[in-house]
């Protein structure tokens, strides 16, 4: 890999990330692309467990993606850096952290199934970091793949403008190429070659010219260009459009195929090329430092500044994947660490292609790379030139709400254990690692069953411990649903020596719009502004244990009316323990009640087994949302889908039992809904 050193070569590199619902295809998609782009020369089959991206024994054992995995490949003289995210929602951390470093996106919907709950959950994801977006529907070669029906949930489910550049050429297993809306060409493939470029075939030209038509005026509907030239659109000027409104995520625009087939690669990668920004179309990268806000832009002559998106621990040693979003590293250099303030030497710069790893003497500007040398960069740390500090936003991880207790069966390799889940933690941040004080058992917690499984696998192939394993408990919320008003709490402590004096009176009451927050309306300088600070912070201590079961406490709004200072006993520490000690007694004082984390499932299953689901959701305490049947192909045996909401706990063990009662046809997938009331 050479470094970005020009803006002419900044333009022609694209940092992208594979996204999609689990089973969408992923991880196939992006293995052709591999082997369009001649990156690898054998294609690499999930199925088979030869995958490139898919390296870890886990993924290939299961058939899924797991971790995020770095890869670079040319196209037309373009560099494309790209990362295979996992699909299910155990993992949505991982793409979290992998959008968060991204210029743009691959969205993958199932040619049969449309967009997918856990495709809606990305795609917001996504939105949330404004990262620009095309769409590939695969899988049109399957029974029951319908193109435009995949839109229309595209258009229904992810409220967003879909602009479809090409029109499939056959259907189902007669799939064999598309139509070109933009060229107006057929681009057609056999099994074993690329594709064929050719005029429309005869049967399809007048079709063709009507979609390339409802093409122009859905583009001319949000293009002020495109609009002016309405209704002679040229092709560049189409073009051009498309590109934009990618950009600004005004529009999605829309390619199909078959990636198992191999159908389709090619001009999905020319759209990537063509749509999708480089890393000088997207704004400068925005940090702070003491208190003021600063720009870097894509520039590897300004100031490095990168973020670490992952660690690892690999053979090769600790490995830190790095995004870089201004300036140049270099081997052998000192970087800032400017969240701790340490600094650290990198020993050496690594090129990723997956498991595989290349030497490089420096990344610059735009490069994804993975770093040897820092000991103690965690997962969102700035990494910055030491002489032009900065701080970026790091990616967001929400709390795990599902825990096992683990212990070592073997005495002498308690240390072990710990030693190895500090490691778990610390490259999986969704993870979280604790010591039950009533218990003394040892937690780990996570996003769900699977990603617990795949911890403990972790903790015994990777470090070699034979561990015991309790079952998955739910990690519970305790919520204000009604509050207390002038709460008066007064702390005096004397011990000998200076003495703490804190008075604070305290509105306590349910709040919607997040986990917390806190207010002052106290006048007249009765509470000086540095001991308003502290009682805020005594507050957020308070809510680590509710008083019903010790669960955190979320919901709560609380404000700090009045109060009372000592001239001589008053302190920050005074008025933070007053204010921690204040608030758990107002929280005993209202009324509490504890909440339960819920999921949304969304299960499919033949027609003749949907009696038995819908009696086993019930049983596990869920409530029925919807139901959607389809027809089978050729008059067959259709399916059902059914989605509910249900608690969390009661979702343990259910796909064993799903596949019992629908004779192994039935899936499930499952997303977060947040946290509903405990039943009494």
């Amino acid at each position: 890999m050479r470094t970005v050193r020009t803006t002419e070569v900044l333009a022609r590199v694209r940092n992208l990330g594979i996204l999609a619902h689990v089973d969408a295809g992923k991880t196939t998609t992006t293995e052709r692309i591999l082997y369009a782009t001649g990156t690898t020369y054998k294609r690499g089959e999930v199925h088979d467990g030869t995958t490139v991206t898919d390296f870890d024994p886990q993924e290939r054992d299961r058939g899924i993606t797991i971790f995020s995995a770095a890869v670079s490949c040319v196209w037309n003289d373009h560099r494309i850096n790209l990362i295979d995210t996992p699909g299910h929602v155990d993992f949505a951390v991982e793409v979290e952290r992998s959008l968060r470093v991204l210029d743009g996106a691959v969205a993958v919907f199932d040619g049969v199934a449309g967009v997918e709950p856990q495709s809606e959950s990305v795609w917001r994801q996504a939105d949330r970091y404004g990262v620009p977006r095309i769409g590939f529907v695969n899988k049109l070669d399957r029974a029951g793949a319908d193109l435009d029906a995949a839109v229309a949930s595209i258009r229904a489910k992810l409220s967003v403008v879909p602009l479809v550049v090409q029109l499939p050429i056959g259907r189902e297993d007669g799939f064999t190429g598309v139509v070109d809306l933009v060229t107006m060409r057929a681009l057609t493939w056999t099994d074993d070659a690329g594709p064929l470029d050719g005029p429309i075939p005869d049967g399809l030209r007048e079709e063709a010219v009507a979609r390339r038509r409802q093409l122009e005026e859905a583009v001319a509907e949000l293009h002020p260009l495109a609009l002016e030239e309405y209704p002679d659109l040229s092709d560049a000027t189409l073009v051009t459009a498309l590109r934009d409104l990618t950009r600004i995520g005004a529009g999605l625009v829309v390619l199909c195929g078959s990636a198992y087939r191999n159908r389709g690669i090619e001009p999905l990668l020319d759209a990537v090329v063509a749509y999708l920004p480089s890393p000088l179309d997207v704004p400068p990268v925005r940090g702070t430092w003491n208190g003021h806000g600063e720009e870097r832009p894509a520039d590897p002559a300004a100031p490095f500044a990168g973020l670490v998106f992952k660690v690892a621990a690999t053979p090769t040693g600790r490995l830190t994947y790095v995004r870089v979003y201004s300036g140049t590293v270099e081997k052998g250099g000192t970087v800032l660490d400017a969240g701790t303030g340490r600094t650290e030497r990198i020993s050496r710069i690594l090129q990723v292609q997956a498991d595989r790893h290349t030497d490089v003497p420096h990344a610059g500007a735009g490069d994804i790379v993975a770093l040897v040398g820092p000991k103690a960069a965690a997962t969102g740390a700035t990494l910055c030139a030491p002489g032009a500090p900065l701080l970026l936003e790091p990616p967001t991880s929400p709390d795990p709400v599902v825990s096992v207790a683990v212990e070592a069966q073997r005495s002498t390799d308690t240390e072990r254990l710990a030693t190895a889940l500090g490691r778990l933690a610390e490259e999986d941040p969704a993870l979280g690692v604790r010591t039950d004080r009533e218990t003394g058992q040892t937690l780990l917690s996570g996003m769900g069953e699977l990603h617990l499984e795949v911890a403990v696998e972790k903790l015994r192939r990777d470090h070699g411990l034979t561990i015991g394993v309790g079952r998955p408990q739910v990690a519970y919320r305790e919520t204000v649903t009604s509050g207390v008003s002038g709460f008066t709490y007064r702390h005096v402590k004397q011990d000998g020596g200076a003495g703490q004096f804190a008075v604070v009176v305290l509105d306590v009451a349910p709040f919607d719009g997040g986990d917390f927050a806190f207010e002052s309306t106290v006048v007249g300088g009765r509470v000086p502004r540095e001991y308003i600070r502290a009682v805020e912070a005594g507050c957020r201590d308070a809510l680590a244990e509710g008083p019903i079961g010790g669960h955190p406490v979320i919901g709560v709004r609380v404000r700090l009316t009045d109060g009372a200072t000592h001239s001589k006993d008053s302190s920050e520490l005074a008025f933070r323990t007053a204010g921690k000690l204040a608030l758990r007694a107002a929280l005993r004082a209202s009324v509490v009640t504890v909440l339960e984390p819920v999921v949304e499932v969304t299960v499919t299953v033949p027609e003749e087994a949907v009696g038995g689901v819908l009696g086993d959701l019930a049983a596990r305490r869920g409530r029925v949302t919807g139901s959607l049947s389809h027809a089978g192909p050729s008059g067959t045996g259709g399916s059902t889908v059914v989605t509910a909401v249900v608690p969390l706990a009661g979702l343990f063990g259910y796909a064993t039992r799903l596949r019992s009662r629908s004779q192994g046809r039935g899936t499930f997938s499952t997303r977060p809904a947040g946290y509903a009331p405990v039943p009494a």
